[in-house]
């Protein structure tokens, strides 16, 4: 068995933080999403090998991370573009992988941006017992929310119908990006792309897939965070910390009010100030600062600001509310 961990994404709507990094990079607490998902396809001994799919802008950045990480099973394989406007969509995206590393096995497919509370394990554990094109499924608990995703009907846990972004959405069970394809059905994706279907979202294919022949549903309860957005990115932050700091040995911090679920990293510089669900990058200062629900990145320095919600980018400063 292959996997394939999707990281081609710009992830223009959290620039400028991801501008000049891959958005699976971000931490979450003490690690990284993607690091969540290397250990987990790292300790499953049916897969054998795991594809890092990613576009030339980002492919040096992901050849050092891999390079530099205790993971033995990644390898990178890269998309021919460097730009947003560029993509082939995702759908695409993993139709020239499959032909380009001459994948021929069962093959699981994961976002690298998705932090998921289940083990991917348990996935292949039911996708192997279904024997058939397999999707995880959750409960967003928002008919607003489920619009942005794939919508999906079951019975039991077969699927019975499919309906990508929705604009009326029925229910709040979505399907996230993770899935499992029997090595019989990889050729339907270049079937699906020779129809002339739309090849920038798996859930268009999962329902082009769904009404030819049987597709399930890994259902799981717990946690799940599609992190695009400076929001769910914090979100995620927020659920990992779970109203704990996390602060580096290395950081400076004098008479400062750490609040919950703070991330300051190594070498930042926080005095007189006043920090709360935020994340803090390397080498940051804050002095006389009041940041809420923010992201500082590395290299900023902000002195006597009140923030709230705020993204700021990395070489910035800022000070006396200018």
């Amino acid at each position: 068995m292959k996997a394939v961990v999707l990281a081609g994404g710009y992830a223009t709507r959290l620039w400028p933080i991801t501008k000049h990094r891959p958005k699976m990079f971000l931490p979450v607490g003490d690690s990284t999403v993607i690091d969540e998902i290397f250990a987990d396809l790292e300790a499953d001994d049916r897969i054998e090998d795991v594809f890092v799919s990613t576009n030339e802008r980002f492919a040096e950045d992901f050849r050092e991370y891999l390079a530099d990480s205790e993971f033995q099973k990644p390898t990178l394989t890269v998309e021919d573009t460097s730009e947003e406007d560029e993509k082939f969509g995702v759908v695409g995206a993993l139709a020239q992988l499959v032909d380009r590393e001459n994948v021929d096995d069962d093959l699981v497919v994961v976002a690298g941006d998705n932090l998921i509370s289940f083990d991917i394990a348990e996935f292949v554990d039911f996708f192997e017992a279904k024997a058939t094109p397999a999707l995880a499924a959750y409960d967003v608990g928002s008919l607003e929310r489920a619009k942005s995703y794939g919508l999906v009907d079951l019975d039991g846990d077969e699927v019975v119908d499919f309906q990508e972004k929705p604009e009326h959405p029925k229910s709040t069970l979505v399907s996230i990006a993770c899935y499992a394809f029997p090595r019989e059905t990889l050729p339907d994706l270049d079937r699906y792309l020779d129809e002339g279907e739309n090849p920038d979202e798996p859930g268009w294919f999962m329902q082009w897939l769904q009404n030819r022949q049987s597709v399930h549903a890994f259902t799981f309860e717990g946690a799940w965070f599609d992190i695009g957005t400076p929001e769910s990115y914090l979100d995620a932050v927020r659920w990992k910390l779970d109203g704990e700091n996390l602060v580096s040995d290395d950081a400076v911090v004098e008479n400062t009010t750490i609040g919950e679920n703070v991330h300051v990293m190594g070498d930042a510089e926080l005095r007189n100030s006043s920090v709360d669900n935020s994340v803090i990058f390397p080498n940051a200062t804050l002095h006389d600062c009041d940041v809420r629900d923010s992201i500082i990145d590395e290299q900023t320095h902000l002195e006597d600001i009140d923030f709230a919600g705020a993204l700021i980018g990395a070489h910035t400063t800022i000070s006396n509310g200018e």
